[in-house]
């Protein structure tokens, strides 16, 4: 009953062996000159039991290329997953923009996408608390274009003057080194409890979106406002979204915090054998288009990039679909070496005048060049445009391409003035009017006001979701040991919700302090946004990939499993048959089952659902099994679908009390199930989550 692996039929890299993954299966193994190796397990020395020899240039070139395999890791982003796909546009929209991805209903552009950690580095783990980045690259016929994103639609900051006072805050602090991949501490609270344009990001970063289920389930945002541009030279402003098929879902916090014990890689492991088992995932991309009027009658500044814009005032366009359909052949070669920068456009995309943005050009590209060696990272095949630039770009470190001719300069009469520029078929910067010419460090107007989105957040969210951000500031702030520090936090929280900062000052042990100053006066009331909570995007009800455990112990009666795990595998489903040891269990009735998951390698946390024999005969079995009562109680608090196979007529609370849970429990999404009733068990398992199950906050 395990997952199923299907390879992708697509064509492999070009750059891979045509001998398949593994090389040839007749080839000697070589040195990087190509010179065949005699003997690749012994270094040559100066007699059997004599030193070493300096001239031994195979043992030299093998150990100084281990030596450098290594190269410097991003700093933000440094942990990723990433797959390859194609961007399939659904309608022409070239009255709106010239870009080659969106130039025809049905036209396919491949893409490699890098889903990440943003605090993190590379040996975290995967389900930390955190932002997750969503990067594109669009390799067009006209170039590459990076759409580099997030999970959430705004940002901590507004200029990118201080991204690297950010990124230090949250990093482990410098004297000791700790804490990694968390931002539970002073420092990273000391910089955002003094910027109050972070409060409306806090709310996002301490909600359910910073804890995704799985890269699948989580949406993607631009971030910032770009601009389309048509073959006309009209331009329209743009946000772009990414909504997952499978639904926006996330981790509860317990849960996320076991995973990262149980399964570090759990986001990256979940990718990869979706991918494998030929479960692509899948989003749409969606556009918030509107013009410069527009935004000016808005009561904030789209250049803001802690502002998102409600889809009340802007309802979002779908305009193509993303699948992501094989993954890399070589983790370091594609995934550890992708180099996306906000700068890579095409022509009839460009650029907004958001002054985080324009920051954001540089720092990626500089950032390429420390981490990939120089200027020619372009020519690493995952980078590569699909058609080979044509330039005067010549030499430099690590230069792959070997340029002939005697002309590297334009213009030239020589090689018959070729290149030559592109002329109206090239990327032309949008004209775009400059209301104010002077020299000068200040901000718009507009970007002053820091808290009314952050209350139209929270306000939106549906009660779970909510409670859950109230309990990651509770944690978070009791991990803050300056009381200063927090009270700055709490006295900011006044202006976004009083009644969830009153409960904070008490839970920390704190007076209630005065509002923080500095609010923009008139500062706009929303009205409730429903989109902004994940539970507008519950998905297509697929139950691919979900994980459902099979609990069983020698002398349980177990008639009923087989069909029900058919049942769950033709649905897409992976079930496990989880005992106390790999192998035969003996059922009742002289049957047995073959166990493909052990509980101790095997822990709940790593399964969406639980499904059990609850027969008189299995539960007197289960119920005496201490690993089986902390299994379903597991499930049980973490709001996941429970399966008891008893038959009509049976009390659920009483079943699930001889399993360790207090008969006054919630049940919803308890069901008990006879041996046909497996499509019951499937609706309840495309819910992801019953949180009415969930204990009450603290």
């Amino acid at each position: 009953m395990t997952i199923r692996t299907k390879r992708s039929p697509q064509a492999r890299h070009p750059t891979a062996s045509a001998a398949g993954p593994d090389g040839p299966a007749t080839a000697p193994i070589t040195t990087n000159q190509g010179v065949p190796i005699a003997d690749n397990q012994t270094s040559l020395k100066a007699g059997p039991q004599g030193p070493l020899l300096l001239e031994d240039f195979i043992l030299r070139e093998k150990l100084t290329h281990f030596d450098h395999e290594r190269i410097p890791e991003r700093v933000v982003h440094a942990r990723g997953s990433a797959a390859h796909g194609y961007f399939e546009c659904e309608a022409d929209l070239r009255a709106l923009t010239r870009a080659a991805p969106f130039a025809g209903a049905g036209k396919r552009t491949p893409v490699f996408v890098r889903f990440s950690t943003v605090a993190g580095e590379r040996g975290s783990s995967d389900t930390v608390r955190d932002v997750r980045g969503f990067a594109v690259k669009f390799y067009t016929e006209e170039g590459n274009w990076d759409l580099v994103g997030n999970n959430m639609p705004v940002f901590f900051i507004q200029d990118a003057m201080k991204f690297p006072d950010l990124v230090h805050a949250v990093r482990p602090e410098p004297h000791h080194g700790m804490p990694q991949a968390s931002s539970a501490h002073d420092t990273f609270w000391d910089f955002v409890s003094l910027m109050p344009e972070s409060t409306h990001m806090l709310c996002w970063l301490m909600s359910d979106r910073a804890i995704p289920r799985s890269y699948r389930m989580m949406q993607g945002f631009g971030v910032h406002t770009f601009r389309l541009v048509n073959a006309a030279g009209e331009a329209r402003m743009c946000k772009f979204h990414w909504t997952p098929r499978a639904g926006v879902h996330s981790l509860v916090w317990d849960e996320a915090v076991k995973l990262a014990g149980a399964d570090p890689d759990f986001h990256r492991r979940d990718l990869w054998e979706a991918i494998e088992a030929g479960c692509f995932p899948e989003w749409e991309l969606g556009l918030q288009v509107f013009s410069d009027a527009e935004a000016a009658d808005w009561p904030f500044d789209v250049l803001d990039p802690t502002k998102l814009i409600p889809e009340e005032l802007c309802p979002l366009r779908r305009v193509g679909r993303l699948v992501l359909h094989r993954n890399p052949d070589n983790f370091f070669a594609e995934t550890e070496q992708v180099a996306f920068c906000t700068a890579h456009v095409v022509p009839g995309i460009d650029f907004s005048e958001d002054p985080l943005l324009a920051g954001r050009h540089h720092s990626y590209l500089d950032t390429q060049l420390s981490r990939l060696g120089g200027p020619n990272f372009h020519e690493l095949p995952v980078n590569a445009p699909r058609l080979p630039p044509v330039n005067n770009q010549r030499d430099g470190i690590q230069r792959q391409m070997v340029p002939q001719g005697r002309v590297a300069y334009e213009p030239n009469s020589l090689a018959g003035g070729c290149p030559f520029q592109a002329g109206g078929a090239g990327f032309a910067t949008w004209p775009a009017p400059l209301p104010d010419a002077r020299k000068l460090r200040e901000k718009p107007a507009r970007f002053a006001e820091h808290h009314a989105q952050a209350r139209l957040f929270l306000a939106s969210l549906d009660p779970a979701e909510q409670a859950h951000v109230e309990e990651a500031f509770r944690f978070e702030l009791a991990r803050v040991t300056v009381p200063a520090i927090r009270a700055r936090v709490v006295a900011r929280l006044r202006h976004v919700d009083d009644g969830m900062a009153r409960r904070l000052a008490a839970a920390l042990g704190m007076d209630l302090p005065q509002p923080a100053e500095g609010d923009a006066a008139g500062a706009p009331n929303y009205p409730h946004s429903p989109r902004l909570s994940q539970t507008a995007y519950p998905g297509d009800g697929s139950v691919a990939t979900r994980k459902v455990a099979i609990l069983v112990a020698d002398g349980v009666e177990g008639r009923a499993l087989p069909g029900l795990a058919k049942t769950l595998a033709a649905a897409g489903a992976v079930p496990r048959v989880v005992a106390p040891r790999l192998g035969s269990i003996s059922l009742a009735g002289k049957r047995s089952l073959v166990a493909d998951a052990s509980a101790d390698a095997s822990p709940p946390v790593l399964f969406d659902a639980v499904l059990l024999p609850a027969d008189p005969v299995s539960l007197g079995v289960l119920a005496g099994l201490a690993w089986v009562r902390d299994f379903v109680r597991e499930h049980h608090r973490h709001g996941k679908t429970l399966g008891l196979l008893a038959g009509e007529g049976q009390d659920p609370a009483l079943l699930l009390g001889r399993l360790g849970i207090a008969p006054a429990a919630a049940l919803a999404g308890v069901a008990l199930l006879g041996p046909g009733d497996g499509d019951t068990f499937l609706r309840l398992l495309s819910r992801h989550r019953h949180p009415d199950r969930e204990p009450p906050p603290g």
